[in-house]
C-alpha cells in the first residue's frame, strides 16, 4: 500500500516525519505536456489552504501548485528549478516541488478514490 495521498487538484502528499513532500501528480504533468519553468516559493512562506504556491509552466499552458492546507514551505526541490524536465521524467519521485509544515489537515483522497477521480 502507497503513502502517498493525493489532492483533487491533481497534486500528490508524501509524508515523512511532521513534513510533507507535495508535486504534481504523472496524470497532471502528461496534461500539462513538456514542462519548461517551474516556479516554487521561497522557504519560510506561508500559506493558506488553497491559496498558489507556486506555477508550473508548460508549452501547453501554466498550471498552479495550491496548497492542500495551510502550513509553511520549509524546503524546495532546486534541483526541479534549474532542470523543469525532471517533473516530466519522474513527478512522482525525483520530481518533487516542495516539503512543507502543514499547520491544519489536508483532505486528501488515498489511491483508489484518485484512480476513480482521473478515469
Amino acid at each position: 500500500m502507497s503513502d502517498t495521498q493525493y489532492t483533487q487538484d491533481h497534486e500528490w502528499v508524501r509524508t515523512e516525519g511532521d513534513l510533507h513532500v507535495i508535486g504534481i501528480t504523472d496524470y497532471a504533468q502528461a496534461q500539462l505536456g513538456d514542462v519548461v519553468y517551474v516556479d516554487l516559493p521561497g522557504v519560510g512562506r506561508s500559506f493558506a489552504s488553497g491559496e498558489s504556491i507556486g506555477e508550473i509552466e508548460s508549452t501547453k499552458s501554466v498550471g498552479e501548485l495550491l496548497a492542500p492546507a495551510a502550513g509553511e514551505v520549509v524546503e524546495v526541490n532546486d534541483e526541479v528549478a534549474g532542470d523543469p524536465t525532471l517533473v516530466n521524467s519522474a513527478p512522482e519521485a525525483d520530481g518533487w516541488l516542495v516539503k512543507v509544515r502543514f499547520t491544519e489537515q489536508p483532505a486528501l483522497l488515498d489511491e483508489a478514490a484518485y484512480r476513480e477521480l482521473t478515469a
